[in-house]
């Protein structure tokens, strides 16, 4: 399995941006699509983002669409999550995941992080 570490996330303003990092080891993941997910306390984890393994094709929750940019550097083994025009409603944990297939749509999930916290004030 592919271990997959977080960072990044932090307190910020609302209408700040943040840039979270996931950064893999253990496996090369150019082979595997990835997703950013969150969870905010009492609400089930959500995927906010997902990415092919070459990176062609994206997919966005309809609550972050024209916000967020996932993107991944296959060379670094890492992938990225640019978030701008934060909303208080975006706090959540972050978690970075690799799934099992090149595809985000057909793939289980393989690994998880340990998630970063992200908070947003108003």
């Amino acid at each position: 399995q592919v271990q997959l570490v977080e960072s990044g996330g932090g307190l910020v303003q609302a209408g700040g941006s943040l840039r979270l990092s996931c950064a893999a080891s253990g496996r090369i993941i150019s082979s595997y699509a990835m997703g950013w997910f969150r969870q905010a306390p009492g609400k089930e984890r959500d995927r906010v983002a997902a990415i092919t393994s070459s990176g062609g094709s994206t997919h966005y929750a309809d609550a972050v669409k024209g916000r967020f940019t996932i993107s991944r550097d296959n060379a670094k083994n890492t992938v990225y999550l640019q978030m701008n025009s934060l909303k208080p409603e975006d706090t959540a944990v972050y978690y970075c995941a690799a799934y099992w297939s090149i595809l985000y749509s057909v793939g289980s999930i393989m690994s998880w992080g340990q998630g970063t916290q992200v908070t947003v004030s108003s």
